[in-house]
């Protein structure tokens, strides 16, 4: 049998029409994103099937992402189908959270909600995150710390591609040094702040207010957390975790790898785009990835699975 993990895209990979067949097929999707509705008082599925601007506004996106992955993972746990271990990237990390046993539906709704509001409200001027292709994370971190202002590694998502934010000074300074040290590709990203710097831990200390009144359970099944890439199985690290994931390094190679050590070689991607399958074929080939975003690939997945169990 398939040593499985569950895992989860963050912001950007949201697109108009995302979620719609599962709403309009499989019931307790439907509840599910009526419930995200009712916690977060928004239309979340006209949000997600619509065309309209708000789905690429933090403020928005973040609640519309997580209640098409959540949907997903409850149609996935209808069919008996769990994993050994949840990952998210970023934002993703609640989905893995609430595929642990960690948040209830309710209240991973409610801080995400919440989370998205206060990261739209901290987003400062002149803040920029740009894409590094094919130079070394050491080189990067190098430069970042030579580089006067606000500039760190925001994700550190496959073997050559990282992601650095900050000031949009520093960011601009410290892709000229990269470019001077053999970079040939740096690709400025269109984002709405500098997310994972330094520049958001206000917004990170406000979250904290908000999950001060939320309960945490302890994992059902450990999630691996992008701020360490360590398995989480204790409640009480959980709030401090989600804080700092704000405004840390969103360690996503480093979360893969360590969930491969431990011998899982089967990872389901819930919810809207294939980022992070795509980031699998870098980290490691010869594990198998399947990514579920649409009723027919969730078909594939419950018959992949049917099929592990009569082998066994």
């Amino acid at each position: 049998m398939s040593k499985v993990a569950f895992i989860f895209p963050g912001q950007g990979a949201q697109y108009a029409g995302m979620g719609e067949d599962f709403y309009k097929e499989i019931s307790v999707c439907r509840q599910v994103m009526d419930k995200a509705s009712q916690v977060s008082g928004l239309d979340v599925p006209n949000l997600c099937f619509t065309e309209n601007e708000e789905l690429n506004i933090t403020e928005y996106t973040q609640i519309a992402m997580l209640s098409v992955e959540v949907a997903i993972l409850k149609a996935l746990e209808e069919k008996g189908i769990r994993p050994c271990v949840s990952a998210g990237l970023s934002l993703g990390e609640y989905g893995a959270c609430v595929a642990s046993g960690v948040l209830s539906l309710e209240d991973a709704f409610a801080v995400v909600r919440q989370r998205g509001i206060l990261m739209q409200e901290a987003v400062p001027e002149g803040g920029a995150m740009s894409a590094v292709m094919g130079t070394d994370a050491e080189v990067i971190e190098k430069i970042c710390e030579e580089t006067e202002g606000i500039v760190s590694i925001a994700n550190y998502n496959c073997p050559g591609q990282i992601v650095i934010t900050g000031e949009a000074t520093a960011v601009e300074a410290a892709s000229l040094k990269l470019k001077e040290a053999g970079t040939r590709r740096i690709i400025p990203l269109k984002v709405s702040g500098p997310f994972h710097s330094a520049m958001l831990q206000g917004a990170g200390e406000k979250l904290g207010a908000v999950l001060a009144n939320v309960e945490v359970k302890k994992p059902e099944i450990p999630y691996v957390t992008n701020v360490t890439a360590e398995y989480v199985t204790d409640a009480k690290e959980i709030k401090e975790l989600l804080v700092k994931q704000v405004s840390s390094s969103v360690k996503w190679q480093q979360c893969v790898e360590k969930m491969i050590a431990e011998g899982i070689d089967t990872f389901v991607e819930i919810g809207p785009g294939k980022t992070l399958s795509g980031f699998m074929r870098k980290i490691n080939r010869n594990v198998t990835v399947m990514n579920i975003q649409n009723v027919e690939d969730f078909k594939k997945a419950v018959e992949f699975f049917e099929q592990q169990k009569e082998e066994d």
